[in-house]
Formats: C-alpha cells, sequence, structure tokens
C-alpha cells in the first residue's frame, strides 16, 4: 500500500510541476493573476459562502485537493492568434503554400486554417481564462459587500482592501477585504401602516401577526423581501386579481432614532393608466363567473369555430372536433371554481393536476374581466389544453457484461395508449428480454447466446382513486389522486435456477403537499417460481465447494473417487446433505452445523414464493427541477406481508405441513414486517461543486409462517450505487467475509458521501466514501459472524473511499469510480484498516447517472 501511495503522490507532484510552468502564460506584465480572496469581519477571516458570493473576481477553479487550475492550462493551451501564426508558418518557407495547394487544394489549404481556428477557440471555451486581478472588479467587489452588511442593519459599514503580490511566484498576488461593520439598525418600536383601500387593510390586519418584521429585531433586508411576498400571495389568494407585488412598500425613518429603523408599510389604491391620464380606484374582490375549457387547442385551429361543447358542473368544455374526453376527467383537474372568488393559488394547482394527468401538454390559462359586468367584480377564466400524442411507442437497446453472464445484449419496448377509455386513463404496455452467454449455465454444450430472458408488464393508471366509498374529502382533487393497476410476469432459461415470476399490484398515489408524496399499495403480490432447483449447486459455487469440502474430511465415499473427488449434481449432493443431517454419516458439530446451514439457504434460495403484501411510502422531496442541486429526499416505508392470508388461514381452520406452517395453493406463503428509510441531502457550494450525502437504514423480520425473508426482498451490499469498494452481493453479511456466492440479509445499513466537483465543462469529478454492511438478525441464521447481535456489531461496518469520473451528457451522465476497501469487516480484527488500499485489489464500477 505504501508503494501504491508513493507512486500517487510523485505522480501528483509531477503533474503539479508540469502544469505550474505556464499557469501565467498570457498574464501580461505589470498584472496579476488572482490566486487567493480573503475577507476579513472586524479583523476575523469569514468562511461565509454567502459573503465570498458577493465578490466580482474569484480565482480560477482548481481541482479538490490537489489544487491544480486544469481549466486555466487548458486555456493556455490554445493560440490566442490561431489565424496569424497559421499564415506565418505557411509563408515562412515561399514555396510552401504552392506544394500544399498541388498536393491537396486551394480549399483544403483554407479549410486547414479553419479547423485550426477552430481547434484553438474550443480549447479556449472548454477552458477558463486566467482571472487577472482588475481594481474596477474590485471596486464592485467593495460595493457588493457593502450592500450585502447593510443588509442586515449594518448601514454604516466600511470595507477596504489590499493586493499582495506572491514573493515565491511571478505575476501572481492575492487580495485581502477588510470589512468593518460597526452598530447594527434594529427595526423601531412601533410600526406605521398607510393602506388606503378598505379590503386591503382589513386583510392586513387579520394576518399582521404572521409579519416578518418584528420590532425590536435586527434590521434584515430579507424581512422585507419575505414580507412583501406574504402580502402579495395573501391579498392574490384572496380575490385581489389586480394586485402585485409592487403595490407593497415601506418607509424606513433613520434619522435620529438611535440606530433604530421606524417602519411604515405603504400599499396605495390600485392605478389604472388609460390613455395619457392615470387614476386610481380601491381594490375589489373578484369573483369566477365561468370557466372555458378548450380540450384540443393549437396553434393552427385557434381561428376555427368549435364542432362540440357541453357544460358540467358550471364548467363550459368546447372542442374543435368530436369531444374525446368525459367533462369529469377533465373538469377534476381543474381547481378554478365557476362561483367561488379568485385564487392565484388556483392555477398554480391546476398546473401542477393536468401536467400530473400525462395526457396534456403544458396548459394555457388565462383570466379576463366579463365587460358587461357593471360591478367590476367577475372574471372568466380559460384554460386552453394541448393534448398529447395519443400513441407513443419507445424502444431501447444495451449491452452488458455481469457475474453472471460474459456477454450480454437486453432490449425493451413500450406502448402508452393516453385516455383509452375516455376518462383520461394510460395504458402501459411494455416488453423486455435479454439474450447472453455464460459459461456457468446448466448446458455446457449450448450455443454462445446460452441464457435468456423475457418479461412484459401492463399497467392501466386512474387519475383518481377508485374505492367503495367517495375519497374526496379524505384526498381531494388538488392532491391529484390515482389508482394504478398492473401485471407483470418474467421468465429465465438456463439463468440460475430458471426462475418466473408473476406479480400484481393494486395502488394509490397521492400528493398532500407540493413536495410530499404517498403511494399506498393495496396488494403487492409477487409469485416466483424456480424451474430447475436441482441446478442450485451449479449457480452457487461456492457452497457448493465447501459441501465438496467437507465430504473430503469425512472421508465420503464418492461416487467417482480420485485425486480431488467431488460430489455429482444433483443426486449425490443431495445423499451427502442428508446422510450427514440424519446422521448415517458421523460428522463433528461443527462440519453439521455447516452442512445445516448449506442446506437451510439451499431451501431458502431455490424454494418458490408467495407474497401476498401490502406497504405505504412516505416521499419527501423538495427538488424543484432537474438542476436543483440543493434539496433533501425523505423516503419512508413500512411493509408487511402475509397477514391476511394467516388470518384466512386461521379462521378456516386449515392444517399446517410438516413443518408446521400452512400452504396456499401448495406453497408456504411469506409473512414477514418490513422497514425502510432514506434520506439524501444535496448541497451546491458554490454553483459547480456539490456535496452529497446519503443514509439508508431497513430491517425485514420474518414472524409466524416464516423463518427468513425470501431472497426477492432481503439486503444486499456493494455495487455501482452502494458500497463501491465491493461488487454488488460481495459485502457481508457482518464479518463473514463474503463466503457465498451471493450474500444477502435482512438487516441494512449504509452511509455515503460524496463531493463533486467540475473539472472542465461537462466533465466532473468526484470523491467518495461509503460506509455500511449487512447483518441477519431475528431470523433462522445462527452463525455469529453473519448476524447483528447488539450496538457492538457496528464494528464490522465496511468502508470503502475513493474517486470517480463522470461527463454529464445532458440527458444521462456516465459514471466511472475506482473504490478501494478502506475497512474490510471480512478481515481479522487488528487487519482491517487499509489491508486491501491499492490498484490491484480496486473494484471499478461503471455506471449510469449520479448513485444518489
Amino acid at each position: 500500500m505504501k508503494r501504491d501511495l508513493t507512486k500517487i503522490s510523485l505522480f501528483i507532484v509531477l503533474i503539479s510541476l508540469f502544469f505550474s510552468c505556464d499557469a501565467v502564460k498570457l498574464v501580461p506584465e505589470g498584472k496579476y493573476l488572482l490566486t487567493k480572496n480573503t475577507i476579513l469581519v472586524d479583523s476575523v477571516e469569514t468562511k461565509d459562502a454567502g459573503v465570498y458570493s458577493q465578490l466580482a473576481q474569484k480565482p480560477n477553479p482548481t481541482i479538490p485537493l490537489v489544487g491544480i487550475p486544469f481549466g486555466l492550462h487548458i486555456y493556455n493551451l490554445a493560440d490566442p492568434q490561431p489565424d496569424s501564426t497559421y499564415y506565418k508558418w505557411l509563408h515562412k518557407n515561399p514555396k510552401r503554400e504552392e506544394r500544399l495547394i498541388r498536393l491537396l487544394s486551394k480549399k483544403q489549404v483554407d479549410q486547414i486554417d479553419s479547423s485550426y481556428v477552430g481547434f484553438n477557440k474550443w480549447l479556449q471555451k472548454s477552458g477558463d481564462a486566467p482571472v487577472i486581478i482588475s481594481e474596477q472588479r474590485i471596486e464592485k467587489s467593495v460595493e457588493r459587500l457593502k450592500r450585502w452588511y447593510a443588509s442586515y442593519g449594518y448601514f454604516n459599514d466600511e470595507v477596504d482592501y489590499k493586493i499582495a503580490p506572491s514573493e515565491k511566484k511571478k505575476k501572481r498576488a492575492t487580495i485581502t477585504y477588510s470589512v468593518k461593520k460597526h452598530k447594527p439598525y434594529f427595526v423601531g418600536d412601533s410600526i406605521g401602516e398607510k393602506i388606503s383601500s378598505p379590503v386591503v387593510d382589513s386583510l392586513f390586519q387579520i394576518t399582521k401577526a404572521n409579519s416578518f418584521i418584528i420590532p425590536g429585531k435586527q434590521y434584515a433586508a430579507n424581512d422585507f423581501v419575505n414580507e412583501r411576498d406574504r402580502l402579495t400571495i395573501l391579498f392574490r389568494n384572496s380575490g385581489l386579481y389586480h394586485f402585485e407585488q409592487d403595490y407593497v412598500g415601506f418607509e424606513a425613518d433613520t434619522v435620529n432614532t438611535d440606530h433604530k429603523a421606524d417602519i411604515t408599510y405603504i400599499i396605495p389604491d390600485r392605478k389604472i393608466t388609460e390613455g395619457d391620464s392615470t387614476r386610481t380606484v380601491p381594490f375589489k374582490v373578484h369573483t369566477i363567473n365561468e370557466v372555458r375549457i378548450v380540450t384540443d387547442y393549437s396553434y393552427e385551429n385557434r381561428n376555427k369555430s368549435f364542432q362540440d361543447s357541453l357544460s358540467y358542473m358550471g364548467y363550459k368544455l368546447y372542442s374543435y372536433g368530436k369531444m374525446r374526453f368525459r367533462p369529469k376527467a377533465i373538469t377534476s383537474a381543474v381547481s378554478i371554481n365557476p362561483g367561488k372568488i379568485f385564487k392565484d393559488i388556483d392555477r398554480t394547482l391546476t398546473y401542477n393536476q393536468i401536467s400530473d394527468l400525462r395526457i396534456f401538454k403544458y396548459p394555457n390559462i388565462s383570466y379576463a374581466e366579463v365587460a358587461s359586468d357593471t360591478t367590476g367584480k367577475l372574471l372568466n377564466s380559460t384554460v386552453l389544453l394541448s393534448p398529447r400524442d395519443r400513441f407513443t411507442l419507445g424502444v431501447d437497446f444495451d449491452a452488458y457484461t455481469s457475474t453472471i453472464q460474459q456477454f450480454g445484449v437486453g432490449f425493451s419496448g413500450n406502448m402508452i395508449f393516453r385516455n383509452i377509455f375516455r376518462g383520461a386513463e394510460i395504458l402501459e404496455i411494455s416488453g423486455r428480454g435479454s439474450l447472453g452467454s455464460s459459461k456457468d449455465a446448466g448446458d455446457s454444450e449450448s450455443k454462445f447466446f446460452n441464457i435468456s430472458e423475457f418479461g412484459g408488464d401492463v399497467k392501466l393508471t386512474f387519475p383518481r382513486i377508485l374505492f367503495p366509498l367517495n375519497t374526496e374529502k379524505l384526498i381531494p382533487k388538488y392532491m391529484s389522486p390515482s389508482t394504478s393497476v398492473s401485471f407483470g410476469y418474467s421468465a429465465q432459461n438456463n439463468i440460475g435456477l430458471d426462475r418466473q415470476t408473476s406479480n400484481a399490484i393494486f395502488n394509490y398515489r397521492w400528493k398532500s403537499l407540493k413536495i410530499l408524496t404517498y403511494q399506498l399499495d393495496l396488494l403487492n403480490l409477487q409469485f416466483v417460481r424456480n424451474l430447475n432447483p436441482e441446478n442450485y449447486f451449479n449457480v452457487y459455487k461456492s457452497s457448493y465447494s465447501r459441501l465438496n469440502e467437507i465430504a473430503r474430511d469425512l472421508n465420503y465415499d464418492f461416487n467417482n473417487p480420485s485425486t480431488d473427488p467431488i460430489l455429482e449434481i444433483p443426486d449425490e449432493t443431495t445423499v451427502f446433505i442428508s446422510d450427514v443431517l440424519n446422521r448415517d454419516l458421523y460428522a463433528d458439530n461443527v462440519a453439521y452445523q455447516e452442512v445445516l446451514s448449506i442446506r437451510e439457504r439451499q431451501i431458502r434460495l431455490s424454494e418458490n414464493n408467495l407474497i401476498f403484501a401490502s406497504n405505504i411510502t412516505m416521499t419527501r422531496d423538495t427538488r424543484e427541477h432537474l438542476n436543483d442541486n440543493n434539496f433533501s429526499r425523505l423516503r419512508l416505508k413500512l411493509e408487511s406481508a402475509g397477514n391476511l392470508l394467516s388470518g384466512i388461514s386461521s379462521l378456516a381452520g386449515l392444517n399446517k405441513n410438516s413443518d408446521g406452517n400452512y400452504e396456499t395453493l401448495g406453497i408456504v406463503y411469506s409473512q414477514y414486517v418490513k422497514a425502510e428509510t432514506e434520506y439524501i441531502k444535496h448541497w451546491d457550494l458554490d454553483g459547480k461543486n456539490i456535496f452529497a450525502f446519503r443514509a439508508f437504514g431497513g430491517i425485514a423480520i420474518p414472524y409466524g409462517n416464516s423463518n427468513s425473508i425470501p431472497f426477492t426482498r432481503s439486503y444486499f451490499g456493494g455495487g455501482t450505487n452502494d458500497n463501491r469498494g465491493w461488487r454488488a452481493y460481495d459485502l457481508g453479511p457482518g464479518s463473514s467475509g463474503s463466503v457465498l456466492d451471493f450474500n444477502d440479509a435482512n438487516f441494512k445499513l449504509a452511509l455515503n458521501a460524496e463531493y463533486r466537483y467540475t473539472i472542465l465543462g461537462d466533465f466532473k469529478g468526484a470523491f467518495f466514501i461509503d460506509a455500511g454492511n449487512i447483518w441477519n438478525v431475528l431470523d433462522d441464521v445462527e452463525i455469529p459472524s453473519f448476524r447483528f447481535d447488539g450496538i457492538q456489531d457496528l464494528k464490522e461496518t465496511a468502508v470503502a473511499s475513493g474517486f470517480g469520473l463522470r461527463y454529464d451528457f445532458g440527458f444521462f451522465v456516465f459514471r466511472f469510480d475506482v473504490g478501494f476497501k478502506t475497512h474490510n469487516p471480512g478481515r481479522p480484527v487488528g487487519e482491517r484498516w487499509f489491508k486491501d488500499y491499492n490498484f490491484s485489489k480496486a473494484v471499478y464500477n461503471i455506471g449510469i447517472n449520479y448513485p444518489f
């Protein structure tokens, strides 16, 4: 490990020396490259990112830890005057241009010039121009710093600066800004009001206790911004259609007030401009008169006449062709209600609800005053809906490798049918398949593509809650409720045990808030059938190898004895296990327990599973859009399986099998409770660097009809999106050292932290630390190294660290990560830290998009 660290350090030093030679090659004489900004506030250095964001000049970005301004060096590689350089070279030799034209052509010689110029422009665009210290930008930074601290009540603040050239490196300098805040101002003890319209004043008085402007609190500009936003939202959601944010103003008197700002609200009447004259009138509460919905609007038919129309619950629906939608399907997504007062929030809710239907493009919603209304209080609302294509088809194809398949190709396709029953329903039909090659397949003489998997799913989504009772009061339409019914089936051939999986799901989904989503799987049924269980030991090689070792140690009479005998699959392995467990073959307690464990795992992984579950998932996601890099996401999930079948079996007085378990359709159904929580947080540090964190915890406890958790519902560790120092299924359980082919357990803890930074444009880098493990708890596994018996077992947490490179293509991110085993709990105590920290034992991960 020391040798590897030495090599890495030497490489970094050499690269640093190489790049440091020409960092200032484009910095003019008498000028300086900015290398660092420091801000002293009352003589103490601050690290506040908000304060540094005010500076108009910042040093060239560097690669973290290494400190190399990679983008600057790329920019410096470019020729500042490529066109003149090329012609100077071309005409340096009098006959060079003539020879090139004869060899190529005049056009191609000119194209060489264009290519050379284009390449240098690409280098400049991809890199970062040197940040040369500018007095003008420094003065701009000084003014920004003054305004920043003034916004927190330091109206008399002072800001100065000092440029310090480097004594060791030429043409480099740092800037130190010094801020003196002085005594801050506070909001005065009394707050005045000048509000002209009676209705505005009435609404203000009712809610003034919620004001952000509090007497005695230190002045903060953000409080006034928040108060202006609060009042604007309040008034526009209380019927004041014409109210705008600019109507809310404040006066602050700081003359002879002993550092107190006496605040007065200024909210005038509405201004109406007619020609060259302007008049004012009090604000009025507006009411919705009509809501008109055009269900098939397009720019091309905007001037055509409607061919179909109808009225429903006060709404008027129009169509340029035949009406294709049931009225309730559309009006249920519209929160603007005839006869109700105007609320700005209703427009936002309508946007969200119509988008959630996935039937229409982004709608256009407008309001207009009713010309014939003499009171001036009525509004008509128009909702223009543009339908998406009724049918869409998508296909996908990829190639891959895995621990099971040396080479594989996958393909999938899906069809979406919108408004299938005229009620804005969506029918999705998808199919998938793969062909692969595996040397571990059951038939060793098969063709190159000797394994395959095919499957399909059908999903029907209704934009409402399907339930015998009315649920609108409990889950109103603004929560965008939906009901989905789906069925799926997949079958494997020559993959493992040739598993067939059938599933059926009936679930509800709704949003109680913009950031809070619930999904209730009322029924989640899964049936797993293994067609080839006798192939178990051909698949799980580690268990098979250990079984052979035990047989040799016991001097077992092999069918085919040799210097290195092995048990024949499947008959001889079955006989050997039976002989040991039935005590027909003597084995000490250690060997007996190992064979028993192998047999129990074989049963669990090769038996058919029937899972009859229900679950509820709550997700709180503050992410506003795909480019939002400052958000948090919390997911909580609770699942229960087998309780309904257990109750029915008990009430019906059904008989249990020889193992004391109930069966349904000849299969022992699973019974367990499972809980999961996941928290993800992203911090956008400066627009180019992001710190991301994830914490996960999950536990599944079998009881009643089960002694263990089905393989499809258990946890595993390792892989590209988990602990990247281990391959998938290669971590744990506990301190066992990954002795099995596919290691799984029913309890998992995981922590991930990642620092993401920009190297050059869309080329990104990352440093990461992953920690976690899986354990068995409260199930039938008795091996101590597998189990979690208390908080002391947290010392078996596996830790990986490493680095990664990514390229952002816009619609997806290609990711390459290198993970090193930093703390390996599979090793003996005292030999776990940094014993596998080298490139020969690193795990190389290729993934699509970020891991969290």
